[in-house]
C-alpha cells in the first residue's frame, strides 16, 4: 500500500496527538515518585529502568494509533511490547518509545521525551514526532514535506550560521562515559577539537538518546554518537528513527557510525549495536568517529 501525501499528513497529526496525550501523563506524574522496575538482561542502568508511567504511556499511545494501524494496514512496534514480526511483513509500521530517557525521568531532571515514528518496510523513517514534556515542545517531520516545531515550520537558526570558532558540545550516553578507557578517548577528542578550531569542548550525558539528538540541532555545533559494540544493545530503532526523520527532512547529518544510511528494520533485531549512530550538526563532525574509534 502506498501512502499519499494526504495520508502522511493525517498520520502525522495522529502521532502528534498521541505524543501530546502521553506527554501530559508524564508531566502530571513527574512529582509523584513513580515506582521503578528493572528489565532483565539490559546492559546498562538506563536500559534497565522502567516505570509504570512508561507502561501507561505505551498503552495510551497504542490505543491512540490502533485505528490508523487498522485503516492503513500498519504494524505497531513499541519498546514496552514484544516484537511480533509484523514490521517485516507490512508496508509500514509505527515505532514507539513511550518514554525515552526514563532514568532522567526518575531523577526528575530534563532529558526524557516521547518519540513516535512511521517507518517503511525498507527501514526508512517517513514520519518523526518527538515531544519534550519539560518544555512542552513538539518537533515533527514528514519525509519530503517539512519539519515543524509546535506546528510552525522550523529550521534551527544555528545550523545556517554555525562556525567552528565556538564551543563544541558532544552528547554521550552515561554507559559510554563509564567504560574503561573513556578518559583517554576524551583527551583525544579535546586535542582534535582544539586542532579543528573549537574554543572549548563540553559533554552532556544526562539525556536520553532522543533528546540528545534533538539538542544537537538546538545547540550547534554539536554531535551525538554511539560507537558500535559486540554486545546487544546500543539503543534500538525507537531511540533513533523519529530523530533521524527530522534530521533527514532538514538535510542534516544522521547516519550510522561508519557513515552509511540508517536501516531501521533489520530482521534479526531492533538493536543498533552492530552499526552505532552519529547525529551531527554538520557533516565534518562525523570525523569524530575516526578520532574516537570503536567502543
Amino acid at each position: 500500500m502506498k501512502l499519499t501525501v494526504a495520508d502522511l499528513h493525517s498520520l502525522h497529526d495522529t502521532a502528534c496527538a498521541a505524543a501530546r496525550e502521553a506527554g501530559q501523563v508524564i508531566a502530571n506524574s513527574i512529582s509523584s515518585s513513580p515506582t521503578v522496575h528493572y528489565k532483565a538482561g539490559a546492559a546498562s542502568l538506563a536500559a534497565q529502568v522502567v516505570t509504570e508511567i512508561d507502561l501507561q504511556c505505551d498503552a495510551l499511545i497504542r490505543a491512540h494509533l490502533s485505528a490508523s494501524a487498522e485503516q492503513f494496514d500498519l504494524a505497531l512496534l513499541t519498546e514496552e511490547t514484544p516484537d511480533d514480526g509484523q514490521r517485516l511483513v507490512k508496508d509500514y509500521f509505527w515505532c514507539v518509545d513511550p518514554l525515552d530517557g526514563t532514568l532522567a525521568f526518575t531523577r526528575a531532571t530534563p532529558g526524557y521525551s516521547v518519540a513516535i515514528s512511521l517507518i517503511s518496510q525498507a527501514g526508512v523513517p517517513i514520519i518523526g514526532v518527538v515531544l519534550d514534556p519539560v518544555t512542552d515542545t513538539l518537533f515533527s517531520a514528514i519525509a519530503g514535506q517539512g519539519v515543524w516545531r509546535n506546528g510552525e515550520i522550523w529550521r534551527p537558526p544555528a545550523l545556517s550560521s554555525e562556525n567552528n570558532k565556538r564551543g563544541l558540545t558532544i552528547h554521550l550516553d552515561c554507559s559510554f562515559i563509564e567504560r574503561d578507557g573513556f578518559a583517554e578517548k576524551w583527551r583525544t577528542l579535546q586535542i582534535w577539537a582544539e586542532s579543528a578550531g573549537y574554543l572549548s569542548l563540553e559533554r552532556v550525558s544526562e539525556f536520553g538518546g532522543v533528546l540528545s539528538a534533538i539538542s544537537v540541532l538546538l545547540d550547534a555545533p554539536a554531535c551525538y554518537f554511539k560507537p558500535p559494540k559486540d554486545q546487544s544493545g546500543g539503543g534500538s530503532i525507537w531511540d533513533f528513527a523519529a530523530t533521524a526523520c527530522i534530521y533527514n527532512a532538514l538535510g542534516v547529518y544522521a547516519c550510522d557510525y561508519s557513515g552509511k544510511a540508517f536501516h531501521f528494520n533489520q530482521p534479526d533485531s531492533t538493536f543498533m549495536n552492530h552499526c552505532g549512530v552519529m547525529f551531527a550538526s554538520n557533516a565534518a563532525l562525523a570525523e569524530i568517529a575516526d578520532v574516537c574509534g570503536d567502543a
